[in-house]
């Protein structure tokens, strides 16, 4: 046999052999794929044919307490791109785009990520309304462009716009509530996502009536508040003329029904639009009526001169040497005023607002006794209202009091308080010397429209009647045509009311500023029967503004858009003549 022969016959051998050693490796790959794995395989032959999305839960909404939407999610679409079908076209899309979305797209910006290069995945814009970003994805396919994709979302809304923003709150970019209503009650708010998987072709389109498995969303519970949403509007619109007229660095109003102690209206200026973003700036966000403290001024009369009457020390008409100025540890103290020796009842101290008729009066009580009512008024402790971030503000202890302490606190000076703090104690004083927790929601539940009913806590007696009574006659002469504050009185309704003027404290160095001031008034209506409580507060307006000048004309508007709103019926008798001098 030819050398040529043998050679060939080994070449064909070892061919033989290396085919029959492929087909014995695939051999063992197809056994060991069909018969020892198959199940895991199968799995995973079906998982690479498959898509799966999320399906996102819509946040439960916030509701006034009519049932008006303050806060809902509307659905919304997230716009993806793959750069690989959108390169060669990325300046007709990102025109297109622009056109349609207005300022949320950079036309520039725009095309850059629609050309990102080894990419076949980019987020053009995310959170757009529904039927906005429809009406974009209508017109790219009508210009036979393809290569733009979207993702369902929910978008949080606020139909009011500012409308009780610092009480509602806002959400983060990852849906969770940062401030207000949208914090607290962020669990009961939070649905659960569910998700859709489904069969899709080698492109990646998916397979019409193919298999498919949904697991179901389950949507966020709603919380109903006690807000009332037109009282709410126009108080914010109010307030917002005042901080602007007056120069103020901000303002507060709250108002407050008596009666069951729910917050009906809870306003700040300036404030924030959550839905455009406009005034986020951490001043504008954050709730001042419960987060922020000042020294409330002569507001806090009223809480002295109740102490006074539950211990029988005063009445109304208690006669009260004042004299014409006062120097205690070596601080001079003084009224508003200059005057000599004056002979004012209690209710004229009152009516005028005498420092310094409050601190003789006050001198009746050791530090304990006095440091103890204020204790028992609330000060010193959160109010209860049940809100993120709320302050205590800030009581010296009684046992550290120096005469000075003793006699500055006594009206409204060297004590630190939130406005929400001052509504609840004064609250004592309208609801017969009974006090609550305020309280801003009243009911959550789950999107089944089961709601739990959030009741509210039951209250305890802080003075007397007889006192609450005494002081509000007081009170009521602040109002008359001869007291620091006629402009708060309302036609056909007793009114009670108490203006506070306190000099600011610099936070950076703790001593007081001259010359700035806050200015405040507090009041309730109707005095023979109060249902509604309202507490106005202007921060550093301009240097001649006063409690009775400034802040009480917004009281009065805000007051009796309450009264008309809720249909409170006016006073049966004129207020009492209530005398001021002895």
């Amino acid at each position: 046999m030819s050398e040529g022969k043998v050679k060939s016959r080994r070449r064909l051998r070892v061919c033989l052999a290396v085919v029959i050693g492929v087909f014995g490796v695939f051999g063992i790959r197809l056994f060991q794929i069909q018969g020892l794995d198959a199940s895991a395989y199968a799995a995973m032959a079906v998982e690479a044919g498959t898509a799966k999305s999320t399906v996102p839960a819509p946040r439960g909404a916030i509701l006034d307490r009519n049932g008006v939407e303050l806060a809902s999610s509307v659905d919304g679409l997230t716009l993806t791109a793959d750069p690989k079908m959108t390169a060669a076209v990325a300046p007709q899309i990102a025109r297109i785009l622009r056109q349609k979305l207005g300022s949320r797209i950079d036309y520039f910006d725009m095309i850059d990520k629609l050309r990102t290069p080894d990419s076949r995945f980019v987020y053009l814009v995310r959170d757009v309304p529904a039927w906005t970003a429809n009406k974009a994805l209508k017109a790219i396919s009508d210009a036979k462009l393809t290569g733009v994709f979207s993702e369902k979302e929910t978008l949080r809304t606020y139909p009011g716009g500012k409308l009780a923003a610092n009480l509602l709150g806002y959400i983060n970019g990852a849906g969770k509530g940062v401030a207000g209503v949208e914090q607290k009650y962020d669990k009961t708010l939070t649905g659960t996502d569910g998700s859709s998987t489904y069969e899709v072709s080698p492109t990646g389109q998916r397979i019409p009536m193919a298999d498919s498995t949904v697991t179901e969303m389950v949507p966020g519970g709603s919380v109903k508040t006690t807000i009332d949403r037109d009282l709410q509007w126009y108080a914010d619109q109010r307030l917002a003329d005042a901080v602007r007229e007056s120069s103020s660095d901000f303002g507060l109003a709250i108002t407050m029904d008596t009666k069951t102690c729910q917050i009906v209206q809870m306003s700040q200026a300036p404030t924030f639009d959550a839905d455009t973003g406009t005034g986020m700036v951490d001043s504008n966000t954050v709730s001042r009526g419960v987060q922020n403290v000042y020294e409330p001024g002569s507001t806090m009369k009223t809480i002295t001169m109740a102490a006074l009457a539950d211990q029988g020390k005063v009445a109304s008409d208690t006669p009260i040497v004042v004299p014409s100025g006062m120097t205690i540890d070596k601080f001079p103290i003084g009224d508003y005023w200059e005057h000599g020796t004056l002979h004012l009842t209690a209710a004229g101290v009152i009516a005028k607002s005498s420092n310094l008729g409050t601190i003789v009066a006050a001198q009746q009580m050791s530090n304990q006794t006095m440091y103890d009512y204020f204790r028992r008024f609330g000060f010193g402790q959160m109010s209860g209202v049940n809100l993120p971030g709320e302050s205590d503000g800030i009581l010296k202890n009684g046992k550290d009091w120096t005469k000075a302490n003793h006699a500055t606190i006594s009206f409204g000076q060297g004590i630190s308080v939130t406005a929400m703090q001052m509504v609840r104690a004064v609250g004592a004083i309208a609801n017969a010397g009974k006090m609550c927790e305020p309280s801003v929601v009243s009911s959550a539940g789950g999107a089944d429209g089961e709601k739990a009913e959030i009741p509210s806590k039951p209250g305890k007696r802080v003075v007397s009647k007889d006192a609450a009574a005494t002081v509000t006659r007081m009170m009521e002469a602040v109002t008359a045509p001869d007291g620091t504050a006629p402009a708060a009185s309302i036609k056909g309704y007793r009114v009670a009311g108490k203006t506070g003027t306190a000099w600011r404290v610099d936070p950076a160095t703790g001593r007081y500023i001259r010359g700035q001031n806050t200015v405040s008034f507090m009041g309730f209506a109707p005095a023979d029967n109060p249902r509604f409580l309202t507490y106005i507060v202007l921060d550093k307006p301009y240097s001649n503004a006063g409690g009775g000048s400034t802040a009480a004309p917004v009281f009065h508007d805000i007051m009796s858009m309450a009264l008309e709103r809720f249909g409170v019926a006016p006073s049966g008798a004129k207020n009492p003549k209530v005398d001021q001098t002895w």
